[in-house]
């Protein structure tokens, strides 16, 4: 009895130093803490980190709600798992951290995307001594799903902080189009995956619909109206499924039409932006089999940037109501070309007929100048 309590006492001793010796955890530095601060408009620092050196003015506010909506705050990174450096705030402090932080490295989670980037033109501007760093295309932080984000959205937060396209494509013919319907990696980036996204415009309100507009007219919800579109359930709307759909939104008064653009998917592999490598073979796009069209889907646009999308044959782009997207020689309408062909045969036939008749009538016709005379 007196051992097996002596044996206790030591177990406990061992467990109390245990307990004094593991490393105490700071407490989680909660984000509602860091703009207590931050979301102060007026917060600013002096810096000179810039390409000339120079003393200027930088901002240190985040607006709030437009982090909350970004794909970061939605998927629960909070501000420190990015400034890591961050331990702990020390209100005792003008300023409650360390003044002046590690830059944050993306390629610490986003590991692929920072290989991916290593073989890009921007990387190799770096022998030239610009720095491209992730955040000068993507934003700090208010980065937010692109998955659902029209071309113009995809290129004016992007690209076009840069580039000015039409200094640089004198050769393409329709610039405008082009700029209008087709994402820059599209080309600019030949290995991407890409698809053609179609979106429901309303030629009435002249507006596009999202997912909670949409099924809040309709009454169900996305699985709900793709099940009842997709008769056969084999996961692609055809043509004639397609006809289903759009009478589905005619009886709800909506008028639509499908807005269709060629975008990248969202992948890292779209860095590989290089000099010399740009697609500029029109038959890439211009072709009745053309692979840029081998993926086509409907999709429909949630609050948080995400979509809601379901797969439709690529003959889709041959109907009336996706009326913008025609490509020569890449979105034929089949229809359209067995009218014109019975339109050049019906006048070809007349020709022939007429041909024939007067053939066919020489005597009769010099019979009767004959008697005429």
């Amino acid at each position: 009895m007196k051992r097996k309590t002596g044996s206790s006492f030591a177990w406990g001793l061992l467990l109390m130093a245990a307990c004094c010796l593991w490393p105490l955890q700071c407490p989680a530095i909660d984000n509602s803490e860091c703009f207590d601060c931050h979301g102060d408009t007026g917060l600013t620092k002096e810096s000179t980190d810039n390409i000339l050196n120079t003393e200027i003015t930088e901002s240190l506010y985040v607006d709030e709600d437009r982090f909350d909506r970004s794909v970061h705050n939605l998927n629960g990174i909070t501000c420190v798992d990015c400034h890591s450096d961050i331990e702990e705030l020390n209100y005792d402090n003008e300023v409650p951290h360390k003044k002046n932080l590690k830059k944050v490295c993306c390629a610490s989670c986003h590991e692929q995307a920072g290989e991916d980037f290593k073989n890009s033109v921007h990387m190799k501007l770096r022998t030239k001594g610009i720095t491209m760093t992730c955040y000068a295309c993507h934003g700090y932080h208010y980065v937010r799903q692109m998955e659902g984000a029209s071309v113009t959205e995809r290129e004016n937060s992007i690209c076009l902080k840069c580039h000015n396209p039409y200094q640089f494509h004198a050769w393409l013919p329709s610039r405008s189009s082009h700029f209008a319907n087709v994402e820059c990696v599209v080309c600019h980036a030949p290995d991407v995956p890409r698809h053609i996204n179609l979106k429901i415009y309303d030629l009435v309100s002249n507006t596009f619909y999202d997912s909670n507009r949409l099924f809040n007219i309709l009454g169900v919800d996305f699985d709900q109206l793709m099940k009842t579109v997709d008769k056969d359930g084999n996961g692609i709307i055809d043509p004639d499924e397609f006809e289903t759909l759009v009478l589905v939104l005619k009886q709800k008064n909506i008028h639509p039409v499908f807005h269709a653009e060629l975008v990248a998917d969202i992948s890292s592999i779209a860095h590989h932006v290089n000099r010399g490598t740009a697609q500029k073979t029109c038959r890439k796009c211009h072709l009745a089999n053309s692979p840029y069209f081998k993926t086509v889907e409907v999709v429909f646009n949630r609050d948080d940037g995400t979509v809601d999308s379901y797969r439709v044959d690529r003959g889709v782009l041959e109907t009336y109501y996706v009326n913008h997207f025609y490509l020569l020689g890449g979105t034929r309408m089949k229809l359209m070309d067995r009218i014109g062909l019975l339109i050049l045969a019906g006048g070809a036939c007349a020709v022939g007929l007429h041909l024939t008749a007067r053939i066919l009538t020489i005597p009769l016709r010099r019979k009767n100048e004959e008697e005429s005379s």
